[in-house]
């Protein structure tokens, strides 16, 4: 149940995300979801790609500061009120969601929502017991 997800460091500079890119697309590395977020100083970039042991191998070897962090992948309901029924659980359990970002593509009827929860082993029970689809790893690198 538990994705991973590449975190990069980049300087807050005119082109570094260009080169992170550009190292994904030589490597055939697919992205398929991002976020990024910006300091004055610098910025953590945050993908979710098809090969995430290639593209941290391929980042860290081309000097960027680089780590693996877990997420989980959360399949919403696509309509109104779906992703508060989602943090409602979190809410309730009294987890705290410390960032969260949308995917490109929608999966089936859901929308694919990635979470960073401080105790992540328990997010995935209590959803699980909620009977909230997550998805797996292999399921979120095909996408």
């Amino acid at each position: 149940m538990r994705v991973k997800q590449v975190s990069v460091f980049l300087e807050n500079r005119a082109g570094r995300l260009d080169e992170v890119t550009e190292i994904m697309g030589a490597k055939k590395i697919n992205i398929r979801a991002l976020s990024l977020a910006d300091t004055s100083d610098f910025g953590i970039l945050r993908l979710i790609v098809n090969k995430p042991e290639e593209a941290y191998k391929a980042l860290h070897d081309a000097g960027f500061t680089t780590r693996f962090t877990e997420v989980i992948a959360v399949e919403v309901p696509d309509e109104p009120g779906g992703l508060a029924s989602v943090l409602k659980i979190f809410s309730a359990a009294n987890l705290n969601v410390e960032y969260l970002y949308a995917f490109v593509e929608k999966r089936g009827k859901g929308a694919v929502v990635i979470f960073r929860v401080e105790e992540i082993d328990r997010a995935i029970g209590i959803l699980q017991q909620k009977g909230v689809k997550l998805l797996t790893g292999e399921e979120v690198y095909k996408l």
